[in-house]
């Protein structure tokens, strides 16, 4: 965020602001719990005012009308900026989200590579796909339109890299969009308006609030003016995200969470590489990003003849991963998010060890 003042961190109409109401919020390094960063604290007023923005630029603003090679041309401008700032938005992400700098670098390649994708896919879209009628007195073509303005929630566990599949098939098809980012991890995707209004935007296609679910993401799924929500995060929430917007009817694409098995059969494990791969592969389905993965293999289902030689090596190697910030050198694994979620997971913990399960590594054995 370079552009303008921390806490001004809403964009609505071209515009960068404050809080309505003033309000702000720390974010915190997960590493630490250390303030390193305040934006602005959003509410319904700034939704509104967000939602009004894009719905006076997609009704009479050129974005929808412009050329598909011209907005092609735009998402492929951002996606050189996302590689020209690869370290500093690398080091961003994975301090606001506590994830590894590597892993922050990883993220910002596939963000790029999301904007390119769908440049190339939206200019590979042909003039209309004529359909079979069933009489030669018909004819009949499907085209593609945009919807409108499409209303974004996204999650904590990969910022930019959720806003990145939200925001540039949105863009690709003509569309204007209001975006509310976790508020525990919104700097990156405040950095990405931030870029696409360097790559020559349009004031109103995009706005962003930052602030909480329970008021800009609830005005957002609810609002008249909205004509699709799309909302990545847990199954309680996104309920809540499809029954308010039912009331108007809204399309809804919703990105809920998941609980995964990794299956490994023994003839897998037949040669040492296989054995080798396997528990390599199981090993990082559950620890990359600490877990915090909406694919995690968060289960592990083990042929009987192989279990106690692969669950012995998958301990042994769990134990040598090296726990600590993200930014430092060396560090494989960084913390949790926030110690919300720390609190979440430990009561897991606990249950499982209650019921019987043994530890076999990083608690006291």
């Amino acid at each position: 965020m370079s552009g303008h003042q921390a806490q001004q961190t809403i964009h609505v109409g071209g515009e960068w602001r404050a809080a309505a109401s003033g309000a702000t919020r720390d974010i915190l390094d997960p590493a630490d719990a250390k303030t390193f960063a305040v934006v602005a604290e959003g509410g319904v007023p700034d939704t509104d005012a967000a939602v009004e923005a894009a719905r006076r630029a997609f009704d009479h603003g050129e974005w929808p009308h412009t050329p598909v090679t011209e907005r092609a041309a735009l998402l492929r401008r951002v996606a050189d900026l996302l590689v020209r700032d690869r370290e500093p938005l690398g080091l961003l992400e994975s301090r606001d989200a506590g994830k590894t700098l590597e892993e922050g670098r990883v993220d910002i390649d596939c963000v790029a590579d999301a904007f390119r994708y769908f440049a190339d896919l939206v200019v590979g879209e042909g003039g209309g796909r004529v359909v079979d009628a069933g009489s030669d007195d018909i004819h009949s073509v499907v085209v593609h339109e945009p919807v409108g303005v499409c209303a974004m929630i996204t999650p904590w566990n990969y910022p930019l890299l959720q806003a990145s599949w939200k925001v540039a098939p949105a863009l690709a098809a003509g569309n204007t969009f209001v975006i509310k980012p976790s508020e525990i991890t919104p700097l990156t995707t405040v950095a990405l308006i931030e870029l696409l209004v360097e790559a020559g935007l349009p004031e109103g296609v995009a706005n962003i609030v930052t602030g909480p679910g329970h008021s800009v993401g609830a005005r957002l799924a609810e609002h008249p003016d909205v004509d699709l929500v799309s909302f990545t995060g847990g199954l309680v929430s996104g309920t809540k995200v499809a029954q308010a917007a039912a009331v108007t009817v809204k399309k809804v694409a919703l990105e809920l969470g998941g609980k995964n098995p990794n299956v490994v059969f023994a003839d897998a494990c037949a040669t040492e590489e296989g054995f080798d791969t396997a528990v390599d592969q199981a090993l990082n389905a559950a620890f990359i990003h600490s877990g915090q993965v909406c694919s995690a293999g968060s289960r592990l289902i083990i042929e009987e003849s192989v279990r106690e030689r692969f669950v012995a090596e998958l301990a042994r190697r769990a134990e040598r991963i090296r726990l600590g910030r993200g930014t430092e050198d060396g560090v494989e694994c960084g913390p949790l998010v926030s110690a919300e979620q720390r609190e979440k997971t430990e009561p897991y913990i606990a249950a499982a060890l209650a019921e019987g399960a043994l530890p076999r590594a990083g608690l006291a054995r």
